[in-house]
């Protein structure tokens, strides 16, 4: 396993992500096509990636940081066989150590379902554990997503 950091992904990283997005995330969350996918990646802002790779070269985990409304925001899916090993808080530690401040939007209910018809179970306490915290005030409520914001910042910066 290796990590590493681009700022463009191949054609053949793309097609991986996708197919992790797609069996990781709630099912509704999913892109049909390609092309929906890299639409999603065109509208991200100076967007950097970093990439697990298992043996074979395949993606399991991804993260991707970029900026929103001057707010550094990130995306991080894991293939659900590498979860509970530590590699997420590794990764994010990883991250934290670039930036002075994270966000995310976290589904926080276990109400949807993956693709595959297993319950979607909420990342929100894995955040929680690795020192972030719950923006309540702050909510996404869309057709397809219902999330909480969540932020880490340096110990040197406030809330």
């Amino acid at each position: 396993m290796k990590f590493i950091e681009v700022s463009i992904l191949s054609e053949s990283n793309k097609r991986e992500i996708l197919k992790l997005w797609n069996n990781e995330y709630p099912e509704k969350l999913g892109f049909q096509h390609i092309a929906e996918f890299e639409k999603y990646l065109a509208e991200l802002t100076a967007p950097s990636h970093i990439l697990m790779l298992d043996h074979n070269s395949k993606v399991k985990i991804w993260y991707v940081c970029f900026t929103r409304e001057n707010e550094k925001w990130f995306a991080l899916i894991l293939d659900s066989s590498f979860q509970g090993k530590g590699l997420g808080t590794k990764l994010l530690n990883r991250a934290k150590e670039k930036e002075p401040e994270l966000n995310a939007w976290v589904i926080d209910h276990n109400n949807d379902r993956k693709k595959n018809g297993e319950h979607y179970n909420s990342p929100l306490d894995f955040y929680l554990k690795n020192g972030f915290e719950l923006i309540t005030h702050n909510r996404l409520e869309l057709k397809k997503i219902s999330a909480v914001k969540i932020k880490w910042k340096h110990k040197n910066e406030s809330l």
